[in-house]
């Protein structure tokens, strides 16, 4: 009896989470098309978009994947802003997302390229718990991706295949983010590094150390931001053996 009971609470507690995130979902109505004017997709995309949304809304009760204040603003602010890198380097097929976290952009993109033979997206992140999530997404959807429950020093030196594309959103300051990526870049991958407003003063200080091949587009989403394309990197100076740059 008592287990009759807990079983009944734990199935009401299940529907009740399932209402939560379809109200969730369904108040998201005018955000999603907002989103989808700036960046369309296909019809198939859209489904497996819709499909990541739901399970990403379903996951961030438990644990941290995007900040609450930019849940009323999903697609728009984490969708779009992930789907518009791919106009940026529209013959890429192999790309990897350094520190993917909540899936942006790096699942967003392998959603849109499902369609697209030859398609991969690698996902690394070295949180356990956002793994599993990434995990949980990916069979959800059904993307071309790999999750990598990694560190990112680890991947990027032994990454399984030739990489067209690294990109990474929200990790670090650029400095730092060239450092991580690299060993991708010196071996002909392209960066894209979506940023906010103070971008000059991030390449003014990646500059100190890099010499970059670079240029700047303009985000779809903030018409403050801006997206880094990298396109050649080499340090200013040759590190000790064993320091880096590896």
């Amino acid at each position: 009896m008592i287990a009759d009971r807990r079983r009944r609470r734990g199935q009401g507690a299940g529907r009740a989470a399932s209402r939560a995130s379809a109200k969730e979902v369904r108040d998201l109505t005018a955000d999603r098309a907002r989103a989808l004017a700036l960046t369309p997709v296909s019809r198939e995309t859209l489904a497996r978009l819709d499909r990541f949304v739901a399970v990403l809304l379903a996951w961030q009760r438990r644990i941290n994947l995007i900040a609450a204040s930019t849940e009323s603003k999903l697609w728009t602010r984490h969708v779009a802003d992930s789907l518009q890198l791919l106009a940026l380097e529209p013959q890429a097929r192999i790309w990897v997302d350094l520190g993917s976290g909540g899936g942006f952009p790096g699942l967003v993109i392998a959603c849109a390229l499902a369609e697209t033979a030859g398609a991969r997206v690698h996902l690394v992140d070295s949180s356990g718990k956002k793994a599993a999530f990434l995990r949980a997404a990916v069979r959800v959807t059904g993307a071309p991706a790999t999750v990598h429950a990694a560190r990112i020093d680890d991947f990027v030196r032994s990454a399984p295949e030739p990489i067209d594309v690294v990109t990474a959103r929200a990790l670090a300051p650029l400095p730092e983010l060239l450092a991580m990526a690299y060993p991708l870049l010196k071996k002909g991958a392209r960066g894209l590094f979506p940023k906010g407003q103070d971008v000059a003063g991030e390449l003014t200080e990646s500059a100190k150390c890099w010499k970059i091949q670079a240029g700047l587009a303009l985000s779809r989403t903030d018409p403050d931001a801006r997206i880094v394309v990298v396109r050649g990197l080499e340090p200013r100076f040759r590190p000790a053996p064993g320091k880096g740059f590896d």
